[in-house]
């Protein structure tokens, strides 16, 4: 049964505004302009963080200027949707978003100067931008010829930092997202036996996360098996189960804008000791890493004592990317507390552990799990086991 979770209330987005006021005024800029799309991974964050609105099919731009409220700046088939969901209420249709050869005769158009001078009535000097890697050549160009002569300063990184410590919402809603990510991976994980397909597999668990309110996924449900799983990057394929597979399973499902994030190997019969090593290896990384993971500590040392694990294994080379990084509005998101990071963990924080092994030889693995500090210690977000063998 489908049950109504958690929401983030009106009023924390109100106190976000008020952050990136905040960065207007300590870098000195005249407006901060975020842009948004429905590019996965990281394309709606922006729009879902300050506005809760899940971006489709046209881009939005978040205009933030000082003293006064945001301008949610859309295209001409977003508007009515938009006067709907969003949290931010000021929200204008964009000349330039408007389709090339599409009539819009009942639609109010904006030009982007227009709106941008209604807020800022003197001549704009620095203009703040996030999102500027997601934009598309043709967007990037509209703003180059808009702010011709306008200093742009680059915000994602400012930006971005403003979502690592979590409120006492934004955590209510995150250990919903990962009960849903537990039922997903639970459906996945008994649905594994020889002969069944990869998609069949995908299929019973994205049912059973989208019959628990899911909505949607924050990166495609991953499901790959034997030779699938040897490369860090899988689509999930027509490919059977055989006896003595590994099945490595990433569920990460999006409820209410922010994400939970599980992954396991799954041991199908005797893949051969070598590779149940390998994995038991990975395993013992996380629950270490795990049990460090404390308040004041830096990330990059606790990351590191997974590595020294699979390093001693014989997997070093394999472990292929940041072992330790955020989970909210995107699935991979900053703070990220890899090898050359400085953040410390601190309360507040939710934090995947995703320990690797590809490119190695063997039947790659990964073993990935949530956790919320509080009162200093990792409170794990998921119950399912770490080493699983059928």
């Amino acid at each position: 049964m489908m049950i109504q979770g958690p929401r983030i209330p009106q009023e924390e987005y109100s106190i976000r505004w008020n952050k990136v006021q905040e960065l207007l005024i300590r870098y000195k800029l005249d407006a901060l302009i975020a842009y948004a799309d429905d590019r996965a991974t990281y394309g709606p964050a922006y729009a879902r963080y300050f506005a809760d609105f899940p971006v489709h099919f046209e881009p939005v731009l978040l205009l933030f200027t000082l003293n006064a409220e945001p301008k949610l700046l859309c295209g001409p088939e977003t508007i009515g949707y938009a006067q709907e969901v969003s949290r931010i209420h000021d929200i204008r249709v964009l000349e330039e978003f408007a389709a090339e050869n599409e009539d819009y005769l009942f639609t109010t158009l904006n030009r982007l100067d227009a709106v941008i001078g209604e807020s800022i009535h003197s001549p704009m000097k620095r203009l703040g931008l996030a999102g500027v890697h997601l934009m598309g050549a043709d967007i990037f160009t509209i703003m180059l010829k808009v702010f011709q002569g306008v200093e742009i300063v680059r915000m994602e990184n400012e930006m971005d930092n403003l979502r690592g410590i979590k409120t006492e919402a934004e955590l209510a809603v995150i250990r919903h997202c990962y009960e849903i990510a537990h039922l997903g991976m639970t459906a996945a994980i008994d649905a594994v036996v020889p002969g069944v397909s990869e998609r069949e597999i995908a299929a019973k668990a994205e049912f059973a996360m989208r019959s628990a309110g899911s909505e949607g996924t924050g990166i495609d449900t991953i499901v790959a098996s034997g030779s699938n799983t040897y490369h860090i990057l899988a689509r999930t394929t027509f490919r059977k189960v055989e006896k003595d597979d590994v099945v490595v399973i990433t569920v990460a499902p999006r409820y209410e804008g922010y994400h939970g994030a599980i992954a396991r190997s799954v041991i199908v019969g005797n893949p051969g000791e070598k590779v149940i090593a390998s994995i038991e290896a990975e395993v013992n990384a996380q629950l270490v890493c795990s049990e460090n993971l404390i308040a004041g500590k830096k990330g990059a040392d606790v990351e590191r004592m997974g590595r020294s694990i699979m390093a001693d294994a014989g997997y070093g080379e394999n472990f292929l990317y940041s072992g330790l990084h955020s989970v909210g509005v995107t699935e991979f998101e900053p703070p990220i507390l890899g090898p050359s990071s400085d953040a410390l963990i601190e309360n507040g924080m939710v934090i995947s552990i995703d320990i690797p092994l590809f490119e190695a030889g063997i039947h790659g693995s990964r073993t990935e799990d949530g956790y919320i500090i509080k009162n200093g210690k990792a409170e794990r977000l998921t119950r399912i086991e770490r080493l699983i063998r059928k």
